[in-house]
């Protein structure tokens, strides 16, 4: 693993964005249990690229050709992943319910109907595994006008130091719900869901599927 990894690193350290900041702890934390993982919304497939390094088997999917197209283009050396031109709530969906021991979902979560789409999240989640989302909240109250307005320096800055790439080619989408409708929705859908705001204009979600 450790020449796959040294090959990934040097193929994978492309661009830097609000995204991509997270995902050291995505792949640290599915490291923890390997096995098979998925990432809806795969984009380019830079998370992919990373996730193989601790897991091992890796799907990605993405309803967006040209962004699946690019991903394959990628990652067409790493065996042990594959990329496919998919919805995530297309109930033809092949992969089986409880699949995967980590589910990652980073910045595609606010372009779905936010309860089915946990709710599916969800169910493709193996016994004892993890759903691991990074998302985008609209500000509505007060409070998260003012944190963003808050973020809006230090995050020019740390953009700059880190040399942003903020359009990277893929669909993009504003957000619908609040923080706090996320977190009341997922405490509905997914009971012992955590979500906590985050840097970078994002928070996370993590929900444990319980073991068998």
């Amino acid at each position: 693993m450790t020449g796959l990894s040294h090959a990934v690193e040097t193929m994978t350290e492309e661009y830097w964005n609000h995204n991509v900041a997270f995902h050291r702890r995505i792949v640290r934390d599915a490291g923890l249990r390997g096995g098979r993982a998925l990432d809806v919304g795969c984009g380019d497939g830079l998370l992919l690229a990373r996730l193989a390094t601790v897991c091992r088997c890796v799907v990605g999917i993405d309803p967006d050709e040209q962004a699946v197209v690019r991903a394959c283009r990628r990652l067409d050396q790493i065996p042990q992943i594959e990329v496919r031109l998919d919805d995530v709530m297309d109930p033809d969906l092949p992969e089986r319910v409880g699949t995967f021991e980590t589910v990652s979902c980073v910045a595609t979560l606010h372009h779905l109907p936010l309860k089915p789409a946990l709710r599916r999240l969800g169910e493709l989640v193996a016994p004892g595994g993890r759903l691991i989302v990074v998302g985008l909240a609209a500000n509505k109250s007060p409070w998260d006008w003012t944190l963003s307005a808050l973020a809006v320096l230090p995050l020019r800055v740390i953009g700059a130091l880190y040399g942003e790439m903020r359009d990277i080619g893929v669909a993009t989408a504003t957000p619908r719900e609040s923080f706090g409708e996320i977190r009341d929705t997922a405490s509905r859908m997914l009971p012992g869901a955590r979500i906590r705001r985050r840097f970078y204009y994002r928070y996370t979600l993590i929900w444990d599927r319980p073991a068998a």
